[in-house]
């Protein structure tokens, strides 16, 4: 055996059972939730989404979640939302709402919301406040309107450069600079600087500066997360279509600065991402752009399927520092369910390069360990995803990772070199590098705690495996 802490397959020594994992998981016992967009707070120990239609849930270990309200008629926030916000609703031609966004400083809770009518320029992106973060919430006025920040009043609202706003996020920068990136296909994603004494933007910017996008590609949930180790803003965002039909997929870049440019593991800059001039909905355009995290898939081999996620996205992610640990939640519809949809919680692990990739399957309470060779063993489904953007279901292949050294993929080479310190592993799949993290989890779809694999190769496409327990 090669010494030290990384050691080939090729070299192990034979062991054909799989060894223990230190940490036994049993039955999360999840509980589903349905918040879309949800933008994830944590007050005290209880996680909180906040998303469209104000739509809001709860959880204090992000496995068992609470229903705090369903749609606008219902929620708890505003104790006569109809009344209090009916300029919103008049001007934005809705009567309901679209991502919003809750935030909490200076002992002060934020809620940013947004109304918009959909096929019209009518978004209306405000503002309201409270001093708990289930409310009540004032308002404190309409800090945005599609077509009313032009710094030009001579300049007719356009649509394809300028920015449609909705789908708003609140974050501080490394400096303490307040800051808000938002948009949502038309002109693209912006970002403004913030008043931290208000909450609203600093004056003079205008729709602020556009970070990505153009001529209606389809673009949205942007959602800033600073990390300190790596020293780089990940600025993740949803592509493609939200509907079942739509491909929508998680993808993220990244930036040293927050106001860009961005760029994916190629290095392709993100103010490069545009429709052509007179186009609509060109996903094409945009699909060779951004390190993509998860997208359409099953674990199920056979028709109908059961397992997996159906455009997943508009994701926000939370870095835990009571635990250490990073989150990404999103909502996600399913294969053979329309257009329902709940939301999933996925760890992040970051990788040597600074992308961070997605555990295989949802978070049951589980912590990355190390693993030797022989914990690792075994036959797993591989989802090898790529960047187009389409609503095709990607299906697993079959690897096996044997005690003899061998490591067997159908209609492909294979190999792993495996860091058993529980740092990153590199697998090679074909002419694919991927560059990731063993992880063992408790397995929904199996009902038992299994080993599991992401990765990410230099293209910026995922690989996620579980190993079949069977």
């Amino acid at each position: 055996m090669v010494a030290g802490t990384t050691m080939l397959v090729a070299l192990a020594a034979c062991q054909q059972k799989p060894a223990a994992v230190k940490q036994k998981l049993k039955d999360p016992g999840f509980t589903e939730v349905s918040v879309h967009d949800p933008s994830i707070v944590k007050d005290g120990n209880t996680f909180y989404t906040f998303g469209s239609h104000m739509q809001m849930a709860k959880s204090t270990d992000l496995i068992k979640w609470t229903q705090v309200s369903n749609n606008v008629d219902d929620q708890k926030l505003f104790k006569d939302i109809h009344t209090e916000l009916a300029d919103v609703f008049t001007a934005a031609q809705s009567d309901t709402f679209w991502a919003g966004d809750i935030e909490h400083w200076g002992g002060k809770y934020y809620m940013y919301y947004c109304a918009c009518q959909g096929s019209n320029p009518t978004a209306v992106l405000g503002l309201a406040t409270a001093d708990k973060i289930t409310g009540p919430y004032t308002d404190q006025g309409v800090l945005l309107k599609s077509g009313e920040a032009q710094t030009d009043p001579n300049v007719a609202y356009d649509a394809t450069i300028m920015p449609n706003a909705i789908d708003p996020q609140v974050y501080f920068d490394k400096t303490g600079q307040l800051r808000m990136v938002y948009g949502s296909y038309s002109g693209g994603i912006f970002t403004l600087k913030l008043d931290k004494a208000t909450g609203k933007p600093l004056p003079g910017q205008g729709y602020g500066k556009r970070l990505l996008g153009g001529n209606h590609v389809r673009i949205e949930g942007s959602y800033m997360l600073y990390n300190k180790q790596t020293d780089y803003y990940y600025l993740f965002l949803s592509f493609g279509g939200l509907d079942a039909n739509g491909g929508y997929n998680i993808r993220v870049g990244r930036s040293k600065n927050p106001e860009g440019p961005f760029v994916d593991a190629q290095g392709q800059k993100f103010t490069k991402i545009q429709g052509p001039v007179g186009s609509t909905f060109d996903d094409k355009a945009i699909q060779k752009y951004g390190v993509k995290m998860m997208g359409n898939h099953t674990w199920d081999t056979k028709k109908p399927y059961k397992s997996g996620y159906v455009s997943p996205g508009h994701n926000s992610a939370i870095m835990d520092a009571k635990t250490g640990k990073t989150f990404m939640v999103f909502h996600s519809r399913f294969p053979g369910t329309g257009e329902a949809y709940e939301d999933r919680v996925h760890q992040l692990f970051w990788t040597k390069a600074g992308w961070p990739v997605a555990t295989p399957l949802r978070y049951g309470g589980e912590t990355i360990a190390k693993y030797s060779q022989k914990q690792v063993l075994g036959k797993y489904k591989v989802i090898q995803m790529n960047k187009t953007i389409t609503d095709k279901i990607t299906t697993p292949k079959s690897l096996t990772i044997s005690g003899n050294g061998n490591v067997k993929m159908a209609g492909q080479k294979a190999s792993l070199k495996l860091n058993a310190s529980g740092k990153e592993s590199e697998l090679k799949l074909g002419d694919k590098l991927y560059h990731g993290f063993f992880i063992s989890q408790w397995d929904p779809n199996q009902k038992a705690q299994t080993m599991g694999f992401t990765g990410t190769d230099a293209q910026g496409e995922p690989v996620l495996m579980v190993r079949d327990v069977k």
